[in-house]
């Protein structure tokens, strides 16, 4: 691979091996900060990832003044942190709180902010301005939370007054793991109990999480509950690695013949390791061992051959499991024998760019045959992909 700031050129690799690493957990960082900033004490945090959407979470919470140590940093940013946590007492922050580019910083901090006796706003760049927010201003309204967008169609930013939250019972009209745990997190400042209902099951880090700072959730099927008025007690954990960002290698691997390789210390949380079962049904060589339980999230070791693939359907329940890693499902549709279909699907067209969009655009480009749906898209693999320039 070569190249200049303005041109990369990439050169086709055959066979690849060997044991790597991935950063660590993008969804975990970001709940990490937010639990420990309000627990009783101080937690550390070691693999936090040094991304832009967790270091606006970071931000996020220095501005409602938590103090935040930073232990060990890399050139990309912090990597171990010790939050001295404020004990469900955030401050008035001084101005508007930055979200950036991160859907997950606002619609999370939304929840928390909704249980604080002051006025707060949250802003983000021109593209999360543009993302839906009316699925997590309607659960928290009904609280008792007052939540002005200001926005067209009810996006950011977002003018909360917070405080008097009562629980309620909210039944997701769409999987989402940020609105269950928006709603969560407003669960804890609220009086009485506060119970959400997900139509499939969605990631689990914030309840996972909440146990491991001693706050107590029930599941009861597809309902998850909190009783508010609990306290975050603090601990320290290691994040695991991002199974999306291993998802890549995992992917590659897959779909060369030959390739061999190892990724250590991968999450290997059930609600997000999809992609493991969506790549086996492609006919993939993948066996994974757990080495720990650190967290509260299973961690360890997964080993890919590469061999040949073929397509499938992917639909239903297991999509809410694998969104973030659709597109590089995509991808290696493109390279399997057969046809590959994923429908289900549409929150794909509301992430920080029409993902959908983008990933049929690029592939038609390089010859793939893709016919894109509202809720997913066809990919016919086993044909020639070509380069192409942009």
């Amino acid at each position: 691979m070569e190249g200049t700031n303005s041109e990369l050129r990439v050169s086709r690799v055959y066979g690849f091996g060997g044991e790597t690493s991935v950063p660590g957990d993008k969804s975990i960082s970001h709940r990490s900060v937010m639990l420990a900033a309000l627990a009783e004490g101080d937690s550390q945090i070691d693999g936090f990832l040094p991304s832009e959407d967790c270091l606006a979470t970071l931000g996020a919470m220095q501005s409602l003044g938590v103090n935040i140590d930073i232990l060990d940093e890399t050139e990309l940013g912090p990597v171990s942190l010790l939050v001295h946590g404020r004990g469900m007492e955030i401050a008035l922050p001084s101005g508007d709180i930055d979200c950036g580019n991160s859907g997950t910083t606002m619609r999370l901090l939304s929840g928390i902010l909704a249980g604080q006796d002051f006025t707060s706003r949250l802003t983000g760049d021109a593209s999360l301005s543009q993302r839906p927010m009316n699925r997590v201003i309607k659960p928290l309204t009904g609280m008792g939370a007052r939540i002005h967008a200001e926005g067209e169609g009810g996006s950011a930013p977002l003018l909360i007054r917070g405080g008097s939250l009562h629980g309620t019972t909210y039944e997701l009209p769409v999987a989402s793991a940020q609105v269950k745990s928006a709603i969560l997190l407003a669960g804890l400042f609220a009086e009485g109990m506060t119970t959400v209902i997900q139509p499939v099951e969605t990631r689990d880090h914030t309840e996972r999480m909440l146990d491991l700072f001693q706050v107590e959730t029930a599941t009861d099927g597809k309902a998850i509950s909190i009783i508010g008025g609990q306290k975050l007690q603090s601990c320290d954990f290691v994040v695991p690695g991002d199974i999306s960002s291993a998802a890549f290698w995992l992917a590659a691997a897959a779909a060369s013949p030959e390739a061999r390789l190892k990724i250590h210390n991968v999450g290997l949380n059930p609600t997000r390791s999809g992609i493991l079962d969506v790549l086996v049904g492609m006919g993939a060589d993948i066996s994974s061992v757990a080495s720990s339980d650190g967290g509260g999230e299973r961690i360890g070791d997964i080993t890919v051959c590469g061999r040949g693939l073929s397509g499938i359907e992917i639909s239903g329940g297991l999509v809410a499991n694998i969104i973030d890693e659709l597109p590089i499902i995509a991808v290696t549709a493109a390279l399997a024998d057969g046809t590959t279909v994923i429908r289900d699907a549409a929150e794909l067209r509301v992430k920080e760019t029409d993902r959908i969009a983008a990933v049929a655009k690029n592939l038609q480009a390089m010859g793939v045959d893709i016919e894109e749906f509202d809720d997913g898209m066809r990919i016919c693999g086993g044909g020639s992909i070509t380069w192409c320039c942009y």
